[in-house]
């Protein structure tokens, strides 16, 4: 069910790769679905990246929110961002609005 999901789509490219690298790692149950144009990346529950993971990866700097959002054309459930790690939560029931 879509509704227990939640995680980024990112338009394709070396940094999306990046970030879905680091979104496996910090992740389990992480699925990423290759739609071309983006990549669809989801995990039950709760979806975590963190900045440190993602610069490890990159070998070099990672700025959220801003290096994230040139990137994420869409997403499932809440996000909440920092300048440390972004979370999407997926909606549940009683969240999500009648």
């Amino acid at each position: 069910m879509i509704g227990s999901r939640a995680g980024p789509d990112l338009l394709s490219g070396a940094l999306a790769e990046a970030v879905i690298d680091a979104l496996r790692e910090d992740n389990p149950g992480l699925e990423v679905s290759d739609w071309g144009a983006y990549l669809r990346a989801s995990a039950p529950g709760s979806c975590v990246l963190r900045r440190g993971t993602v610069e490890r990866r990159l070998g070099g700097p990672f700025r959220l929110p801003e290096d994230l959002e040139r990137i994420m054309s869409s997403f499932l459930g809440r996000i909440s961002i920092t300048q440390e790690q972004a979370v999407w939560t997926a909606e549940t029931a009683s969240s999500e609005a009648p």
